[in-house]
């Protein structure tokens, strides 16, 4: 297994960078190119594990796909709600993205299919999509263990039958369940009434599915998608991954620096800009540029803890909980429950890293307090978890002697980052 030892950075990070396109926004992008009915060009695509495993899934389906990952695009020939192969098998590698959406794909479709992924993946909650994907006429039989993957699929729509169009499903454990439902709703001739509660990445699937073309209706706990809606084919621009950018933006206020990050604007639709927001609050200056979103950490990295509710932007709890320790107060981070049910139980393993390098952490079902300390050297356990990898490298930044293990595993959304922090450092 590889180490790297992150390099202590003595003077403020002033930096430029570029970061991978989204991933949350590229697989979305995907799933609804193959279901446009015509040739989609998708730019800025992010290219790693996650994207990679959704990419040969749509192929082993029978899709043509052009992709260039030197000029970050992919061209995919839509096939409208008709899937080109109406029997195969794919594996969706440890891409929650591709498990829950293309489950939903192949549920509500007519063909036979088996759903493989890897040993992370099968471990991680998929029960209440196929508790709704059943209830719309969807048959599943599990090869392993009830109610996760590997899984084999009968579409709802097999042998001529009519998929259900009105389903309720709770997304406490995973917002990507009703992401799912509703990206595939062009698939029924009757569209689709969810009835459900909200979340900010549904708020991008919304915003994505009107782009394409597809009308997306919210009231309370009810989304709709009405009959005979189709995706446009055309062109997409991908955003970049604020999630990505996020890491930079941490390393300002850490090392009192500025960082800007190319293409992050204020008008994205995603989530994890909030954390931004959460940067202010601990001192930093934040500022538009033409370039993109610049933050400014206060001087010499003084700043102060906060008290803050992540539930709507959990993938960015390990980077704050990666800089609370040099804060001048307590930092709490809370209603982040649903995280231990993710790459790893990402609470536990927050707790057990800081505990390891010498911070004191009081653990709650969903919440972490973290405490100011004199952070100590050690070698940092990722738990294959990608974001424990890239968030705390940032801990090198201000520590000498920080080494993450296996730190290879950021490949599933940023395979370079490493790489990227080291010349951003640097400059």
């Amino acid at each position: 297994m590889s180490q790297y030892k992150v390099r202590k950075l003595n003077k403020p990070i002033n930096c430029v960078v570029e970061v991978p396109g989204s991933k949350s926004i590229t697989n979305r992008a995907l799933l609804m190119a193959a279901l446009s009915d015509g040739e989609c060009r998708l730019n800025g695509v992010l290219f790693s594990d996650d994207s990679r495993h959704f990419l040969t899934s749509l192929i082993s389906l029978g899709y043509i796909i052009q992709v260039n990952e030197v000029e970050k695009y992919v061209i995919i020939e839509g096939h409208g709600g008709n899937l080109p192969k109406k029997e195969g098998t794919i594996n969706v590698g440890s891409a929650g993205t591709a498990a829950r959406f293309l489950t939903a794909m192949l549920g509500l479709s007519d063909g036979k299919y088996t759903i493989d992924a890897s040993e992370q993946m099968k471990k991680r909650p998929m029960l209440p999509l196929f508790e709704a994907l059943t209830d719309m006429g969807a048959s599943f039989e599990f090869i392993e263990k009830n109610g996760h993957l590997p899984v084999r699929v009968t579409g709802a729509a097999y042998g001529g039958r009519k998929p259900k169009s009105e389903v309720s499903i709770d997304i406490s454990e995973s917002t990507q369940f009703l992401s799912a439902l509703m990206m595939t709703s062009p698939m029924l001739e009757e569209g689709i009434h969810v009835h459900i509660t909200d979340g900010s990445y549904i708020r991008i699937t919304s915003n994505m599915m009107k782009q394409f073309g597809c009308e997306v209706d919210h009231e309370g706990a009810v989304y709709v998608i009405p009959a005979d809606d189709s995706y446009v084919a055309g062109t997409y621009q991908i955003e970049p991954d604020v999630s990505a950018a996020c890491y930079f933006y941490a390393a300002a206020a850490l090392t009192g620096g500025t960082a800007i990050v190319k293409g992050v604007h204020s008008n994205s639709m995603q989530g994890d800009l909030k954390f931004i927001d959460v940067l202010k609050q601990m001192g930093c200056a934040v500022t538009e540029e033409r370039e993109g979103i610049c933050v400014s950490g206060p001087k010499d990295g003084e700043y102060c803890g906060v008290d803050v509710d992540m539930n709507d932007f959990s993938d960015q709890s390990m980077t704050l909980a990666a800089i609370a320790p040099f804060a001048k107060t307590t930092t709490v981070i809370k209603n982040i429950e649903h995280i231990r049910l993710q790459e790893s139980d990402r609470i536990e393993a927050m707790v057990n890293e800081l505990n390891n390098l010498g911070v004191d952490v009081k653990e709650g079902r969903d919440r972490i307090e973290i405490s100011p300390a004199n952070v100590k050297p050690g070698v940092v356990d990722t738990y294959n978890d990608h974001r424990m990898a890239m968030s705390f490298a940032l801990i090198g930044l201000r520590v000498d002697g920080i080494i993450i293990d296996n730190y290879e595993c950021c490949c599933k959304t940023f395979e370079n980052y490493f790489e990227v922090l080291e010349k951003a450092c640097a400059q």
